[in-house]
């Protein structure tokens, strides 16, 4: 620190917050520490008795605040969103469209261990809204070394740490597996839950049918649906391992590479994630997801209307985070359902 006149302190960093006291009317500060002064500023200190202040010094080697701030902001920032302005040495990104939010979590973790900075965002894997913040980050000193920013930049990696990816409005089919259903000995109140579900992403179904157990009639039905056109193929029914249980089998049988029959979430164990080599996803979907309020189907979605690919590793990652509680009065996704890291 050091004590300057006032009059000389244009372009300076203010240490400490000024603080303005008239009895009954205020007690707030008229500038808070970290303000750059200006020529306007000075006549403002003089009137509130501060002939001499105590400013920063200069020193090449040192970032304001604020202006490291914006380092973090561009390490973070993707498209399809803006950032606010720089105060007190933070900056928050806000979204402009709904979207999936991802975040890159090992890079993340890097510039947060560096230590004097952070930044902290909302979880990963999930969908936010427009006008939503997705993150926010700061600067902890008033100044910091320029040569730490630069770490803080090689740490991030050359790809924004935040992206958040539009969501499509996309075309699906459904195959309900099963002789009971394909006679009309019960009826099927499963795909009214499929269409409810994508009819909240603006989705339309385009085909349903209802196969029964074959599993050869199966996989054609599958893949007559994908050269009609369906973005997207969602089979229930048939997916527990019974031995009369087929459509584990049938999927496969359509070409399509399966990426994990099983995930460690409940409900929804029994879940198959495959995709076709054009990259359509083909899925079998579990029982639970027919009667369960939030299933793996939840987490699952979003990623599949982003082009987010279902992988192996993510999947595997959900057991941390994977049990859902099966609140009265669900809250999904503010919860910590399908949250793990």
């Amino acid at each position: 620190m050091k004590l300057i006149r006032t009059e000389d302190a244009v372009g300076q960093v203010l240490c400490h917050d000024i603080t303005q006291i008239i009895k009954g009317v205020t007690k707030d500060a008229v500038f808070r520490k970290g303000h750059i002064i200006r020529e306007q500023d000075i006549p403002v200190l003089l009137r509130v008795g501060k002939e001499h202040i105590y400013i920063w010094e200069n020193n090449e080697n040192m970032l304001h605040e604020n202006d490291a701030a914006d380092v973090l902001r561009a390490i973070c920032q993707g498209e399809h969103m803006h950032a606010s302005e720089a105060k007190e040495g933070k900056i928050e990104l806000i979204a402009d469209i709904d979207g999936l939010l991802m975040v890159d979590l090992d890079g993340l973790r890097r510039v947060n261990s560096l230590g004097e900075m952070m930044i902290a965002t909302r979880p990963s894997g999930f969908v936010v809204k427009k006008g939503e913040k997705l993150c926010g980050t700061r600067i902890i000193p008033l100044v910091i070394e320029k040569e730490k920013m630069q770490r803080a930049k090689e740490a991030a990696g050359e790809k924004p740490l935040i992206q958040l990816y539009p969501l499509k409005k996309k075309t699906f089919g459904v195959v309900t597996t099963g002789s009971e259903v394909a006679k009309g000995l019960i009826q099927d109140t499963f795909t009214d839950v499929i269409v409810e579900k994508l009819g909240e992403y603006g989705c339309t179904m385009t085909a349903h049918v209802c196969p029964g157990d074959d599993a050869a009639v199966i996989t054609q039905t599958i893949q007559n649906m994908l050269a009609n056109g369906c973005d997207m193929v969602f089979c229930t029914g048939g997916m527990s391992v019974d031995p009369d249980d087929r459509t584990p089998l049938a999927i496969r049988n359509t070409g399509a590479q399966i990426v994990s029959y099983g995930a460690p979430v409940l409900p929804g164990a029994m879940f198959l994630a495959a995709y076709m080599p054009d990259g359509r996803p083909v899925c079998g979907l579990p029982g639970c997801v027919m009667y369960a309020k939030r299933t793996i189907f939840d987490l699952v979605l979003p990623r599949l209307l982003a082009d987010v690919p279902v992988t192996a590793e993510w999947l595997a990652g959900l057991g941390n985070g994977g049990l859902c509680l099966n609140c009265d009065d669900c809250h999904f996704p503010n919860c910590g359902f399908g949250k793990g890291v």
